[in-house]
């Protein structure tokens, strides 16, 4: 468990640092804005005063020469920038103004742990046509009249780019350009081995995630049914786990989802109708509940959500490393933290929101803090805390720019269970042999809602 004592210098810190920097929005929206002084996302585009995060740069390519199959960080425009300093235990307290509670955390309690810091590159933009809906948004996006659902949106585009409180910023992570699904041919989720011990849990899988509203052009999402992803993944490895296979369905509108899964023992799909938010996952010694993927993951309804204001700090940023498919994952994957060379820092602006579970309901994690990336809306990184105070979990997300899709990205993430010393690794492609595929134009069957039923997840799992 987190020592008291850093526990209360986080807090300290944090509150400190909000009370001082924090700016919350201060004008009515003005589609206006974005573009001029704003982003097309609706970032800040000026840099800061101490010249430490740049001004935006437009939309740019920030590769050159890539093609699928190549390493994506080889052909990264920055990928020759020198790191600028390496914070650790000893001089964590120097950057404490620019750490999260949870950074700070793992910074003093895992040993060895450490953070590489690189110049700031704001490398995230939106297409033309995202940014036009985006606009189209600031009079047309609304929330539903239970306060937490999606009513409409033109899509796809940034729901809320100047958005009035949590709920909104939350929509504009879940609504991020992403394309039209994401397609992993080999994804392993890993938790590391228990103190004392050797053993890895590595669930290899294939798993495809389909976001109907995200094909291209101009469409209002109340024509759409009203979903916002489709997941199938199927494992092949270990053993325990191999030939289970899982659809399920997230909504836009409704509490929870609807999943169905397949057991080969029984050879049949069940519906599983809780398992979704804190859910233990199957299979993974419960390190990891459902709602906690891609650094959150699900519906929002059992948290009221406080848009706190803006923060700068080192935020995992143009952090390649996680997607190095060709590197042995034991590279990568030590057994207390990802390798430092395989993470990379910079200085950014962040969105943060406090989520508090309403009256009534429940969750592992009453209290959540959770830090947006003002230029692409993907959080980078988030901290839980148990019903007495405690930090507990910290996850980070490593956020890219895709150079499929022109925005970017955070879909390989990690979290560290500072209670029992253990850490999750998934949506990575690191040491797979094959990378994670943006796709941006619907082709095949996964791309289609009737993919997603329980009867075609009985048809394809029992082959």
């Amino acid at each position: 468990m987190t020592h008291p004592k850093t526990q209360a210098m986080a807090r300290s810190v944090l509150c400190t640092a909000l009370a001082l920097a924090l700016q919350v929005p201060g004008h009515a929206a003005d589609a206006s804005r974005l573009g001029g002084e704003l982003t097309p996302a609706g970032a800040e585009k000026a840099g800061n005063k101490a010249g430490t995060i740049p001004a935006w740069p437009g939309n740019q390519v920030a590769q050159t020469g890539w093609s699928f199959g190549q390493l994506r960080g080889e052909h990264f425009k920055y990928k020759d920038d020198k790191p600028l300093f390496t914070i650790d235990a000893s001089n964590a307290d120097k950057h404490a103004d620019k750490l999260s509670p949870g950074e700070l955390a793992m910074l003093k309690q895992i040993k060895g742990y450490s953070m590489v810091v690189y110049p700031s590159r704001r490398t995230c933009g939106l297409p033309d046509f995202v940014a036009e809906n985006t606009k189209k948004n600031v009079a047309t996006a609304k929330i539903g009249a239970d306060g937490w659902s999606l009513k409409e949106a033109v899509v796809p585009g940034v729901p809320f780019p100047m958005p009035a409180d949590g709920t909104e910023a939350m929509w504009n992570q879940k609504m991020r350009y992403r394309g039209v699904g994401i397609d992993y041919k080999n994804v392993v989720t890993s938790v590391s081995p228990r103190k004392g011990g050797t053993d890895w849990i590595r669930a290899g899988q294939e798993f495809t995630e389909f976001m109907p509203w995200g094909a291209k052009g101009s469409t209002l999402l109340s024509t759409l049914p009203p979903v916002e992803y489709f997941a199938y993944f199927a494992y092949n490895s270990p053993t325990a786990l191999a030939g289970q296979a899982l659809a399920i369905t997230y909504f836009l509108d409704q509490p929870g989802s609807e999943t169905f899964y397949y057991f080969p023992g029984q050879r049949r799909v069940r519906r599983m109708p809780t398992y979704s938010y804190d859910s233990p996952q199957i299979g993974m010694e419960n390190q990891y509940t459902l709602d906690e993927p891609f650094v959150f993951n699900g519906t929002i309804d059992r948290f009221d959500w406080k848009l706190v204001g803006k923060k700068e700090l080192y935020v995992p940023y143009n952090a390649f490393g996680a997607y190095d498919f060709k590197t042995k994952f034991e590279d990568i994957a030590k057994p207390d933290f990802i390798e430092p060379g395989h993470r990379r820092y910079e200085l950014h602006r962040v969105w943060v929101i406090e989520a508090t579970v309403k009256p009534g309901m429940r969750h592992t994690a009453p209290k959540r803090t959770f830090y947006l990336d003002e230029d692409s809306w993907n959080l980078v990184m988030a901290d839980d805390y148990d019903a007495q105070g405690n930090l507990v979990k910290v996850r980070e997300g490593f956020l890219i720019p895709v150079y499929e899709t022109g925005t970017c990205d955070v879909s390989a993430f990690v979290q560290h269970n500072l209670t029992e010393g253990r850490y999750v690794f998934d949506m990575h492609a690191a040491g797979t042999g094959s990378d994670v595929r943006w796709v941006t134009e619907p082709s095949g069957p996964r791309f289609k809602s009737s993919f997603y039923t329980a009867d075609n997840l009985r048809s394809i799992s029992s082959r």
